[in-house]
């Protein structure tokens, strides 16, 4: 029997170490403060280092939501109640089933702790286990040697490279590296991620 199509909307997932809540404009100050003039966007196909870019970045995001082409999220810090960075739901493919995780960013003082674990942890359960996926997709930047590392680290699978896929700011052309989880895999990428929460106290160099 043919499975319903995914429907993924905003919600919010909660964790030990983060929740994820829906993105909202309120947020774009505090999203300025910690994003904006640290170098964080480096591998991004598109400019955030000004105010103006990360004001458009939210407007994009949230015209993404209202399109029913995305679902934003920030990542709140659960001890604090803080905003610390955000990710997304991208390329929502209803009818197949499948979608991407991406967007991700965390400021800096956050970066190499529990946050991103947790944070990619509670999406693809939420993908899973609620919405009904049958594979999500991550891409990164063929250079960004971290994030490759990252991706393979939480249990996805590198699957190929893009090339010349996407023009950065500059004109560089991008490869993507494309990486996945799919659903007969979720199982033991779960164990994994669960077993590296455990042990992870929040505090600086957690396993992301």
């Amino acid at each position: 029997m043919t499975r319903p199509a995914i429907d993924p909307r905003p919600v919010t997932l909660s964790g030990r170490f983060v929740r994820l809540e829906p993105m909202r404009e309120a947020h774009l100050e505090r999203l300025v403060e910690i994003g904006v003039g640290h170098g964080i966007f480096r591998w991004f196909p598109f400019a955030v280092e000004t105010r103006e870019e990360m004001a458009r970045y939210v407007e994009m995001a949230l015209a993404g939501q209202r399109a029913g082409a995305a679902v934003p999220f920030v990542t709140i810090l659960a001890a604090t109640g803080d905003v610390v960075g955000s990710t997304s739901f991208l390329a929502i493919d209803r009818a197949n089933r499948r979608l991407e995780i991406g967007a991700t960013w965390l400021g800096v003082p956050w970066q190499r702790t529990a946050c991103n674990t947790e944070a990619k942890y509670l999406q693809l359960r939420h993908c899973f286990e609620e919405l009904g996926c049958t594979r999500v997709e991550f891409k990164t930047d063929a250079l960004n040697e971290r994030s490759r590392a990252a991706l393979l680290r939480i249990g996805a699978v590198e699957e190929g490279t893009l090339r010349s896929h996407m023009v950065c700011p500059g004109g560089r052309l991008r490869d993507s590296v494309y990486f996945s989880v799919i659903e007969s895999e979720w199982p033991s990428v779960k164990r994994g991620l669960e077993s590296k929460l455990a042990a992870a106290t929040g505090g600086p160099a957690e396993p992301r």
